[in-house]
């Protein structure tokens, strides 16, 4: 059985591990997973992430944060699925708990944060949002 959303479903491993308490998870490697990660990373909601290699197979370790026992991520969502495209200009981008969330958007230049996308002036499907 193949996975349909594979973006998705890493959301799910990451919104399950910190559910699960678990310090780390592991997900199959793709470069859109890692510059999801990377973003994730920078912004402070996860440790770290390794990149694993296994004969020919690829996968990327993720080291779970964690403050005062509770997961760092509170939210995790996919916003735009296969089935269903979410685009964006830059200028109407929605805001995401006040501003405290932070958007994940692929575009011309890459995968950038709401932030990153807006100062580039640079619209793009939603991938998610995380809070």
């Amino acid at each position: 059985m193949s996975i349909q959303d594979p973006i998705s479903n890493m959301l799910t491993i990451i919104r399950n591990g910190q559910l699960a308490k678990k310090s780390n998870v592991i997900v199959y490697y793709s470069k859109i997973k890692e510059s999801i990660i990377k973003i994730l990373f920078n912004e402070g909601y996860i440790k770290k992430y390794v990149l694993l290699k296994f004969k020919n197979l690829k996968k990327i370790l993720i080291y779970l944060k964690y403050f005062l026992n509770k997961p760092v991520i509170n939210k995790i969502k996919r916003v735009s699925k296969p089935s269903l495209r979410i685009y964006y200009n830059y200028k109407n981008f929605p805001i995401i708990y006040s501003g405290l969330g932070i958007l994940i958007i692929s575009t011309s230049l890459g995968i950038l944060t709401n932030k990153e996308a807006y100062k580039f002036k640079v619209g793009g499907e939603i991938i998610c949002y995380i809070f």
